[in-house]
């Protein structure tokens, strides 16, 4: 089971989780990882994700090819993302639009940069070399923000807009990504949503949020249940898209198996309500 269209709602896959996870089987379910993590040549976290993929698919989801740097993605990166994605043979292969390396060396964030022409070429050409070299189309994420960066020449949904028509990528939409940005920036989310391709997405994220301490900075920390107004979002969303293979993230205060399953089941239950409907 390796495409798209047999995935419903997933999880991001987590160590403590593993046995649970291929035990699973509730419909459509699937999960992600961030291949960083995976690019080994062998070890019993691999062996994991193998056993997984057994039984379900797996989306592979980067955080540092540095798409948006002044540079062409790592070449030595890019080979051993290469061998896992033809090693686990993932339903997608996504990354963030955003830079985290600098003449050498590595930044552990995903960080802004304006949206300029010449960084709407180069971002192209990154993303064209990597599905060049993978063989396959990737989706392409819109970040968080929390400052305001000067210089953009392109809206951001524009921007996404012309990468995809540019180099035939696809876009992961991250829902809570629009949402705390809308926060922090002061646009308008729907208006933001509505102006997205929808038919170049390929994956939805869901995820929690927090506020930082004395401010009304909101940040995507993947560290609570999904927010009420990013469920309400994505409501909007799939109006306008349709079913798509949507994952809910939490990467830290993480709760039992059972809790995420449960959330994930509501976000599963608006994409079987989309089916029943067409």
């Amino acid at each position: 089971m390796n495409t798209l269209s047999a995935c419903g709602a997933g999880l991001g896959l987590k160590p403590q989780h593993y046995e649970e996870a291929h035990a699973c089987d509730a419909h459509g379910l699937w999960f992600e990882v961030h291949p960083e993590n995976y690019m080994i040549e062998g070890g019993p976290r691999l062996a994991w994700l193998e056993a997984v993929r057994e039984r379900h698919a797996v989306s592979l989801h980067g955080v540092a090819l540095s798409l948006a740097a002044d540079c062409s993605p790592d070449t030595v990166h890019l080979a051993r993302l290469k061998a896992l994605a033809e090693r686990v043979q993932p339903a997608l292969v996504s990354e963030h639009l955003a830079w985290s390396t600098w003449r050498g060396r590595y930044c552990p964030d995903l960080l802004p940069f304006p949206r300029t022409s010449a960084a709407l070429a180069r971002i192209a050409a990154n993303i064209a070399h990597t599905q060049d070299v993978l063989g396959r189309r990737i989706a392409i994420e819109n970040p968080s923000h929390y400052v305001r960066v000067e210089g953009h020449e392109w809206s951001e949904t524009d921007f996404l807009a012309e990468l995809v028509r540019r180099t035939g990528c696809g876009l992961l939409l991250d829902v809570n990504n629009v949402y705390v940005s809308a926060c922090n920036m002061g646009f308008d989310a729907l208006a933001w949503l509505d102006a997205l391709p929808a038919i170049a997405v390929m994956e939805i994220h869901l995820a929690g949020h927090s506020a930082d301490a004395g401010t009304p900075l909101l940040i995507d920390s993947h560290d609570a249940p999904v927010a009420e107004p990013v469920w309400a979002l994505y409501r909007h969303v799939l109006a306008r898209t349709g079913p798509r293979p949507t994952l809910i993230e939490r990467d830290d205060h993480i709760p039992a198996f059972g809790e995420l399953l449960a959330e994930r089941e509501r976000a599963q239950s608006l994409l079987d309500a989309l089916e029943v409907m067409a």
